[in-house]
């Protein structure tokens, strides 16, 4: 284990648990007779944008608060982050610094793809919910589980932190149970990860700054640019993308009327066509689609593809 502080960074996408995978680490570690802080960070509600969590470990007081700029452990809930710009999920990472990625491909492989930090460790969390719960999105209690191997907690306090953390959220008790027992088949599937305790840069002081009042007439608000929401391509907040089967397709049109982003136009044929630079990946359109013509593509870390019928 640890005998003074460590620090653990979560990077997700809005819905797939990053908060509450925090959570079950930070209970876990306090059942156990440690110290816990953790707090997410996230603006309004986006589901598929990234997010992240932060969590402290320690064996006595922790005084730090706010971000986790140097972490001791990385967990990143989407190998697709790896490439977002915004996310930067590498940020303050070592190359002796644990980085685990959900994915189905080796950490050789996603090493190798770019000059990047880190002692990458993978396992297919999404592939493992998908076989035991039949559910792409929250994979919280499963990302909890293996934080806590990694920093060698035991399996003891994961069951009851899982189990305590998810009951809170509301949920029943025979998805706990599912939840709980994919918690633990990733958490024996992972080995604990040696790690180093990082000691961040004290930052010098600041000056205060005091803010100088102009007369009413001159400081009135006024816009002098537009706004930024052209430059956001929403698709990369995708995870699982809607694929057309034009064969099944009646062209009814409801695919269209339901998309939330307008990211659906119909063609000639009316068959729907993507605009997948910013369609989210709600999959609206697959739930309501009435010919089940429209199917479910799970997301690889590679580029995204243009528009496509």
């Amino acid at each position: 284990m640890f005998c003074s502080m460590i620090r653990i960074r979560f990077q997700g996408r809005g819905g797939q648990g990053a908060k509450t995978a925090a959570r079950i680490l930070g209970t876990a570690a306090f059942l156990e007779g440690f110290t816990a802080q953790d707090s997410p960070l996230y603006g309004a509600e986006r589901r598929g944008a990234p997010v992240s969590a932060f969590v402290r470990l320690a064996r006595g007081p922790i005084f730090e608060r706010g971000l986790i700029a140097h972490p001791d452990l990385v967990l990143v809930a989407d190998e697709t982050l790896l490439a977002h710009q915004a996310a930067r999920v590498l940020e303050g990472v070592k190359d002796e610094t644990p980085v685990f990625i959900n994915s189905s491909r080796p950490a050789q492989e996603l090493k190798a793809e770019g000059a990047c930090p880190g002692r990458f460790i993978t396992l297919d969390v999404t592939g493992l919910a998908l076989a035991r719960l039949g559910k792409r999105g929250v994979l919280s209690a499963a990302l909890g589980a293996v934080a806590a191997r990694l920093v060698g907690l035991k399996e003891a306090g994961v069951r009851s932190a899982v189990e305590q953390e998810l009951r809170e959220v509301g949920l029943s008790a025979s998805t706990i149970e599912q939840n709980l027992t994919l918690a633990l088949e990733c958490f024996r599937l992972v080995s604990a990860a040696p790690l180093t305790e990082s000691v961040p840069a004290e930052a010098p002081p600041t000056p205060l700054w005091t803010p100088q009042y102009e007369a009413p007439g001159r400081g009135s608000a006024r816009i002098t640019a537009p706004a930024n929401a052209p430059l956001h391509e929403t698709g990369d907040w995708r995870t699982f993308r809607p694929v057309l089967d034009p064969e099944k397709c009646n062209g009814c049109w409801l695919c269209f009327a339901y998309c939330p982003d307008g990211a659906i136009r119909m063609d000639r044929q009316d068959k729907p066509v993507f605009d997948y630079d910013h369609c989210k990946g709600c999959l609206l359109c697959v739930e309501e689609c009435p010919t089940h013509a429209l199917i479910v593509e799970r997301e690889t870390a590679g580029p995204r593809r243009k528009e496509t019928a």
